[in-house]
């Protein structure tokens, strides 16, 4: 069906391709590189606000089952969620295009710190940057769940199960394991025994994502192993940044001895402060073993899983909504997923508001989204400008 601006849709509330789809997926997705501060989280809100709000591509269930989605498969989430948002606008080019796009600035950035920092032994301070953009990080992301909110939680049943997952979050447990625990709530109380395919669980549809391949240590030279390690990082990894770290300090500083913990700890400094997903600190300690050839290589190596898995599991979305069993469970997933964005949230909030200043940024900004439609990189461009103002009059 035709809307007055030359928009249609189609079954599933997703506006139809353009003629010509992949320069305008290769200017959102760089845009959404370049001030995807603040992590997985805030990446995600920033996909909603400008994909779903102010564009249209995706109604907000649509969203909310590839977030669900790829909260099942190792790798970094909101870069997945890129690549599947990229897909449903523009098929396998637009995979690669939207995946690609969003992790090239970081990439860039994090290559010219790295190159700072094997050539004058620091990385350049940041710190009056983050000041101001962190306290809107939290706004936008605030106001994605508020947004969220109406098409994840359903009913009594995807609230009850929302809320015992943030507080299990909060208490420590591991996310998969809420995860996976809130789908399967959803699934067995909806969903009587019998109907499930088999008459089984659906807990047996996780095992072969549990998982994930492994790779034999290498006999070749350095790039080939450096590039294998951070393959198989990518392709087993859940969880966030504390996760990482553990594989890098496991492969890297331990059992290799390539790098020191010191060196380890600036590189995921560097992940944290800069825009675009945290694994592009792959980029410095691949540039910090070899130079230029090992950073494009740990850079390949740890994202390539994703493409992979994002391929695969888009076939598989729509087939799992389709049914009333894996329906229930993609909505407890969804659900979790929320909840599991707020705790993330409110451990950001603990780190952003430092003083006064920090939340009057953060409550303008949700002000300026209520009643406007402005694009959230003005609000992250005019914050760091504050923060910089503030670090040049504050030393």
């Amino acid at each position: 069906m035709s809307r007055s601006n030359g928009d249609a849709r189609d079954d599933d509330g997703r506006r139809a391709r353009p003629a010509h789809p992949l320069g305008e997926l290769a200017g959102v997705f760089l845009k959404l590189g370049v001030i995807g501060f603040g992590g997985p989280a805030a990446h995600i809100a920033m996909m909603r606000e400008e994909l779903v709000r102010r564009r249209g591509w995706v109604s907000d269930e649509r969203f909310l089952d590839l977030m669900g989605a790829v909260n099942l498969i190792p790798g970094p989430n909101s870069t997945e969620l890129a690549i599947h948002l990229g897909h449903d606008r523009a098929g396998r080019r637009g995979l690669i295009t939207a995946g690609v796009c969003f992790i090239f600035p970081a990439f860039v950035l994090v290559l010219a710190l790295a190159w700072a920092y094997v050539r004058y032994g620091q990385t350049p301070a940041v710190e009056g940057l983050l000041y101001g953009i962190k306290p809107v990080v939290v706004a936008i992301v605030v106001w994605a769940l508020v947004g969220l909110l109406r098409t994840a939680i359903k009913d009594r049943l995807t609230a009850i199960v929302a809320a015992a997952a943030l507080g299990l979050y909060l208490l420590g447990a591991n996310e998969l394991a809420v995860l996976a625990a809130g789908g399967l709530a959803v699934t067995a109380w909806r969903t009587p025994r019998k109907r499930l395919p088999g008459g089984g669980s659906p807990a047996v549809l996780m095992l072969p994502l549990l998982g994930g391949p492994r790779f034999p240590d290498p006999t070749g030279g350095q790039l080939a192993q450096l590039f294998l390690n951070f393959l198989k990082i990518g392709s087993v990894l859940y969880g966030g940044g504390y996760v990482l770290l553990a594989f890098l300090k496991g492969d890297f500083v331990t059992r290799l001895g390539w790098i020191t913990e010191s060196q380890l700890l600036d590189a995921v400094s560097v992940g944290q402060v800069t825009p675009g997903p945290l694994f592009t600190t792959a980029t410095f300690i691949g540039y910090v073993i070899a130079g230029l050839p090992g950073a494009m290589l740990a850079t390949i190596g740890i994202f390539a899983p994703s493409f992979v898995l994002v391929g695969l599991l888009s076939r598989l979305v729509d087939r799992v909504r389709g049914r009333a069993w894996s329906s229930a469970f993609l909505d407890g997933v969804n659900a979790t997923a929320l909840a599991l964005m707020a705790g993330v949230t409110l451990q950001l909030a603990s780190d952003a508001f430092v003083d006064p200043l920090t939340v009057g940024l953060a409550v303008l900004t949700l002000l300026l989204q209520w009643r406007t439609r402005l694009n959230t990189a003005w609000f992250i461009a005019v914050a760091a400008a504050v923060g910089l103002v503030r670090a040049t009059l504050i030393p």
